[in-house]
């Protein structure tokens, strides 16, 4: 547990909250809310908070990939300041490696390190992914000017796609994106211990942690645009840019998606496209609306969440049991009350509850840092 630093965008920790609060309990307050009314908003909201099975695109694929690049952004603030501060190059690289080294392993626990064997255990993560794609990418921003870290980020896309569109997988030949026969299936196959998701598949397998590094670079590369003092670049510019950025990346996503479609278990090039054009939209609204308009009254039950995505997260693996606390306080009223949405309030009500834990840790400074 540390304290929190002031020296940091509101928009980051609001739109981080906004990215969370799906997780954390939104989701499944407009699912109930889709089984009792007839608003077609609500059902397509509702429809949104389910993964695309395998080729295409929900809203509810943007979670991790957002949160990834949002982790990216911050970095280059983060780095600054360390630096401020005095810390060497050598103290700098340990912290980088140590976070990443320390996702992963927290990964392994939330999938059950302590409850499975080996054989059953999951090693790959989204801890795990986050861990190693942001750390690679750290690397990468402390080497390297920022026309390569650009080059890095456009490069690790292509060679992932031309690894994946050309090399041939024995028994399925080259280019083939299935479950059973892409290129990272199989190489996930021979290099990832334990048990793969899909079976001979995993989200978050090693290879496919290759463009998620590219994930966590436009998100850099968006904290150094951000973090830039240039007197050209005007707060309003940066909003602006960050826009038309967004929406030419969404459009160049679906232009690759012709050749290599956009998939979130396969983190194809056009995903990485897709979600960093929709993450810098989003953004760059909530920069508008939180740092340079500064109306910020709305945001703040997102902030909370926000400032300890961490906490909520290994909530949902039931480390903190937020669920068993909620029914006991407010499932008898609920039932006992007819014709009552019980699925809806009982889903706000675990909500409450974690944000009024999340909301004590904030007002006591306390934050769940890695």
């Amino acid at each position: 547990m540390t304290k929190q630093s002031n020296e940091r965008l509101y928009s980051l920790d609001a739109l981080r909250g906004f990215d969370m609060f799906w997780i954390a309990g939104g989701a499944a307050i407009f699912n109930a809310l889709a089984k009792t009314t007839d608003s077609s908003f609500i059902d397509w909201i509702s429809l949104q908070t389910e993964h695309a099975v395998w080729n295409g695109f929900q809203m509810f694929d943007l979670i991790f990939p957002l949160f990834l690049f949002i982790a990216g952004v911050s970095f280059p603030f983060s780095l600054a300041g360390r630096r401020k501060k005095g810390h060497t190059e050598k103290r700098i690289y340990r912290h980088i490696i140590q976070r990443g080294v320390v996702l992963v392993l927290l990964g392994i626990v939330y999938n059950g390190f302590f409850t499975k064997d080996f054989s059953d255990l999951r090693f790959a993560s989204v801890l795990g992914r986050i861990g190693l794609a942001w750390m690679f990418a750290a690397i990468i921003v402390m080497n390297a000017k920022i026309l390569w870290q650009g080059i890095w980020f456009i490069g690790l896309l292509i060679v992932y796609w031309g690894l994946m569109m050309l090399v041939p997988v024995p028994g399925f030949g080259a280019g083939v994106l299935t479950v059973d026969g892409s290129l990272a299936a199989y190489i996930d196959q021979i290099l990832v211990p334990g048990r793969l998701y899909l079976g001979t598949h995993d989200p978050e397998g090693l290879f496919s942690t290759i463009p998620a590094v590219s994930t966590a670079l436009m998100g850099m590369l968006t904290g150094h645009f951000l973090k830039s003092k240039e007197k050209h670049l005007s707060q309003y510019k940066k909003f602006y840019y960050m826009l038309g950025a967004g929406v030419a990346f969404i459009g160049l996503a679906y232009l690759w998606n012709l050749n290599f479609p956009i998939n979130k278990n396969l983190w194809t090039s056009s995903f990485v496209f897709l979600t960093g054009g929709i993450s810098l939209v989003f953004l760059s609204f909530f920069y508008l609306i939180l740092d340079i308009w500064r109306i910020r009254w709305w945001a703040y039950p997102f902030m909370v969440i926000g400032l300890n995505p961490i906490t909520i997260y290994l909530a949902q693996a039931g480390m903190i049991d937020f669920n068993s606390t909620s029914h006991y306080f407010f499932s008898h009223f609920f039932q006992s009350i007819a014709n009552v949405n019980y699925g809806f309030w009982m889903a706000t009500m675990y909500l409450t509850v974690s944000w009024l834990f999340l909301y004590f840790l904030h007002k006591k400074n306390i934050y769940l840092k890695v």
